[in-house]
């Protein structure tokens, strides 16, 4: 009988994987850290297979310390560093570029030219975001813009978009033999691509972004009652286990603190320092910059 829960902790510096009881005990963990990689001032990528060997090697090496077999897992969850952005080949899984990680401003001539036909704000309405190099939307542009054989790819609907848990999730899940490219709606919501009330891409802001539809993942909740995939018997877990979780980490932290109830906020000091707050039901833009 299954009786354990797996996690992927995805993050900026390493790859977690920890093992659950029925009780929320963690009964087995291990990590491994990554290489930053700064090809320029400002710049920070990176690899994308070294992150998937990575999360491989912890999620056998959590299976192996704790004794517990991948059969014996009931579901699988992933949280994982916002933003960073991998674009790969949907039959080969090879990944066109680095991933651009979140802190990267390679951006900034992308975002300044956005600002100057609209604003700062001219998407917030619809993503609750200003344009900024912080986002997936123009670190997307960047490698469609800067990498010919991306760019190629894409046109002919051969190249997949995605964030880090989209990634973990496509290859935990078959990669080029049908993994599920998905991502969740707290990942879609950091990309500035994402309507927040209808939880779906926007057509006109990808459109202004020359990003295609076809390449972009499904948006789905983060706690699916429906799997999105099992994980490959000849992947790392060496069972068919649900994928049915994702949170980007900053959201999943606040969940993590209880913060249940609106109006309650939580700081996280780690590669940076992030504030989030529980603002109810209903989205609320801020007028002071938050």
């Amino acid at each position: 009988m299954a009786r354990y829960v797996g996690a992927v902790d995805q993050g900026t510096t390493s790859s977690r994987f920890i093992i659950f009881d029925e009780r929320g005990r963690i009964v087995g963990m291990d990590q491994k850290e990554h290489e930053q990689i700064y090809p320029k001032p400002g710049w920070v990528e990176h690899d994308p297979m070294e992150i998937w060997n990575n999360t491989q090697d912890v999620i056998r090496g959590a299976l192996a310390k704790s004794g517990i077999k991948g059969s014996e897992l009931s579901s699988i969850g992933i949280t994982n560093q916002r933003e960073t952005t991998v674009v790969w080949d949907r039959f080969t899984g090879k990944p066109y570029y680095n991933a651009i990680v979140w802190q990267c401003t390679r951006t900034h001539e992308i975002c300044k030219q956005l600002i100057a036909d609209g604003g700062q704000d001219r998407f917030r309405a619809v993503t609750g975001l200003p344009v900024a190099t912080y986002f997936s939307g123009p670190k997307m542009r960047w490698i469609l813009d800067n990498v010919p054989e991306a760019r190629a790819a894409a046109g002919k609907g051969n190249a997949l978009f995605g964030t880090i848990e989209t990634w973990i999730i496509w290859w935990l899940t078959g990669g080029p033999k049908g993994g599920a490219h998905v991502t969740d709606v707290t990942n879609a919501s950091r990309t500035m691509l994402m309507d927040l009330k209808t939880l779906a891409w926007d057509e006109e802001i990808l459109r202004i972004m020359d990003i295609p539809l076809q390449g972009l993942p499904r948006i789905v909740p983060s706690s699916d009652s429906d799997t999105w995939g099992p994980t490959s018997e000849d992947g790392p877990i060496g069972a068919r286990v649900p994928v049915c979780g994702a949170v980007g980490d900053q959201q999943a932290a606040l969940v993590g603190q209880t913060c249940f109830a609106p109006g309650e906020a939580k700081n996280t000091y780690g590669t940076g320092c992030f504030l989030l707050m529980h603002t109810g039901h209903e989205p609320i833009q801020s007028k002071h910059g938050l």
